[in-house]
């Protein structure tokens, strides 16, 4: 009974260290971000079942939903609740009571979980469906989904965004390198119209509250409340300083669809401890060079396994090697972003600067599959995290922006999404 109980405690920490969980972040009531607040849940991503390039969006009323997925390292299954939050346009919590927002209890049971099979890290693979029989939004906005261990609603473990559109307003427009800061430099400038036709819009030089995010990173949010002009019902937004974007450089990826082998950007693969380990091949700045052009997936990753059915049971825990020839930066960190890393900045994916090798190096435990990342320096003390100054600025990046309309009417206890479009260039 004490030999087996050992064992049980030796299996459990081994799982741990395979894993290389790193600190976290303690969950607070303020942040709204989309962001894991335990050290044992791993890989969340909230995607679109039946389109991979889709925004975390779905139409009121219609059949649309997402898939909010994620790890618990580990062997025991918890149970688990959830609950959503409406909120304005600025993602804080608008002033609607949940019978106002929602058909049904607002809190539910996340009932979908299984085991990881054949894998060296052990792990329980939970799915929650939105909207569900148990929880229908009634009106457009946005939603934050908060989860929780069953008894302790104040223990949110992690939380994730997704947004509801009635899509009742047409967005047209477009992205070019033709900007009001240069012609094919290092900027690329947006511009659309929101057509108000069929709805009663009391005045659009006020009632309307645009958000732009470029390739799904908060960081870039921006947010606009008057147009340039209006034309009839038609709102104009154009030649707006918030309008104009660093370019950016394309995504960099790396693939470890197969453990045992060295795959996209990988130099080599062994298996050391209790789990495997992919050494990708070394990166260095991009600032200053020329563009090349690469087919990214703008930050997403996709879970895979070559010889399994079902990925997310089947994909194991790879402690990914990261390496970048780059001289130290002076007064920031770098760190690994993209949508695995949720686009936050902690230990969990920061660099380490070793002078003796001069080389920045990070190791990062990530489940099987298809990544995209980039380098990214967050200013010491705080600030705004920046790709700029190790990937570059390149006008034919191949960015993604996704425009969402709120309508915002005077007396109004919540902000309406009523038209969303998601631009490239």
């Amino acid at each position: 009974m004490v030999t087996g109980l050992f064992m049980r405690v030796a299996l459990r920490a081994a799982m741990l260290a395979a894993a290389a969980l790193p600190p976290f972040a303690m969950w607070c009531a303020d942040d709204t971000s989309t962001g894991v607040f335990r050290r044992d849940v791993r890989t969340l991503s909230v995607r679109n079942p039946d389109n991979f390039m889709a925004p975390p969006l779905v139409r009121l009323g219609t059949s649309d939903r997402i898939f909010i997925n994620f790890d618990i390292i580990g062997e025991q299954h918890e149970y688990l609740r959830y609950r959503l939050v409406h909120c304005n346009a600025d993602w804080q919590p608008s002033r609607l009571v949940d019978s106002e927002f929602l058909d049904g209890f607002n809190e539910g049971e996340i009932e979908d979980y299984a085991y990881s099979s054949n894998t060296f890290v052990h792990y329980v693979n939970y799915n929650l469906e939105l909207p569900n029989r148990d929880m229908q939004p009634l009106v457009s906005g946005n939603y934050l989904v908060q989860v929780y261990p069953e008894g302790e609603p104040d223990d949110v473990m992690l939380q994730a965004r997704f947004s509801v559109t009635e899509n009742s307003m047409g967005v047209e427009g477009g992205v070019t390198s033709r900007t009001d800061r240069g012609f094919n430099t290092e900027y690329q400038q947006l511009s659309f119209a929101v057509d108000a036709s069929g709805m009663d819009v009391l005045n659009p030089y006020q009632d309307f509250v645009v958000t732009i995010m470029q390739n799904n990173r908060p960081e870039t949010m921006r947010v606009l409340t008057h147009p340039m002009r209006v034309e009839g019902k038609v709102a104009v937004f154009e030649h707006d300083p918030a309008l104009v974007y660093n370019a950016g450089d394309e995504y960099r990826r790396f693939e470890t669809v197969r453990a045992d082998y060295a795959g996209m950007h990988t130099d080599s693969v062994k298996f050391g401890g209790s789990n495997w380990h992919a050494y990708l091949s070394p990166d260095s700045p991009r600032a200053g060079r020329d563009y090349v052009f690469d087919s990214t997936q703008h930050g997403r990753f996709m879970i895979d396994e070559y010889n399994s059915s079902d990925p997310d049971l089947g994909a194991d825990y790879v402690t990914v090697h990261f390496t970048l020839d780059a001289p130290e930066v002076i007064g920031g960190d770098v760190y690994v972003d993209g949508d695995f890393a949720l686009h936050r900045f902690s230990d969990s994916n920061r660099m380490r600067y070793d002078y003796g090798t001069r080389l920045y190096t990070a190791e990062i435990p990530l489940k099987q599959g298809s990544y995209n990342y980039q380098y990214v320096v967050v200013p010491k003390g705080g600030g705004v995290p920046d790709a700029s100054p190790i990937e570059g600025n390149k006008y034919e990046t191949r960015n993604e922006y996704l425009v969402q309309v709120f309508l915002r009417t005077p007396g109004a206890r919540a902000d309406r999404l009523v038209g969303t479009a998601l631009f490239s260039l």
